[in-house]
């Protein structure tokens, strides 16, 4: 097991912590507004860096004391999603991360894991010729897509 960080020419491995939430798609904004209010998520050039899968259904049944009430079928909410970001191996950030995520979050008992992992950081090396980066292809994500024809 790996259980340092490394570097490759490129790239450097660093300890970091991988936080993930769940979230119903409508709390990301609020959640992540109030993550990145305490933690800028920055990696190299860039800030505010998470990762949002797609919506996924989510399985659960309140029991006694839940705030929805006992129930005795199973629930199934569409368009839940889960987020992740990664922070640097400190107990005392990650503790108020985890508390301002809970302070934002809809849910009584929201999904908060931290797990530590090996993370790449580029080392910043000149690029700009690398005919795999995006600014070299053809396709460049950022371009606006035309606008959506109305069938009349």
């Amino acid at each position: 097991m790996i259980d340092s960080g490394f570097e490759t020419k490129s790239v450097r491995m660093e300890l970091l912590l991988l936080v993930t939430f769940q979230a119903p798609v409508g709390d990301v904004d609020r959640i992540m507004e109030a993550v990145v209010g305490i933690a800028p998520l920055t990696m190299g050039k860039y800030d505010s860096n998470a990762y949002q899968s797609a919506h996924g259904i989510e399985r659960y049944r309140p029991l006694e004391g839940a705030a929805a009430g006992a129930e005795t079928e199973l629930r199934r909410r569409p368009g839940t999603v889960e987020v992740s970001f990664e922070l640097p191996d400190d107990q005392a950030l990650a503790a108020r991360i985890v508390e301002a995520i809970f302070q934002v979050h809809s849910y009584q008992e929201p999904v908060i894991r931290i797990q530590p992992i090996l993370a790449s950081r580029s080392k910043g090396l000149d690029d700009r010729s690398n005919p795999n980066r995006w600014w070299n292809t053809t396709g460049d994500w950022k371009k606006a897509a035309p606008p959506v024809r109305e069938e009349a």
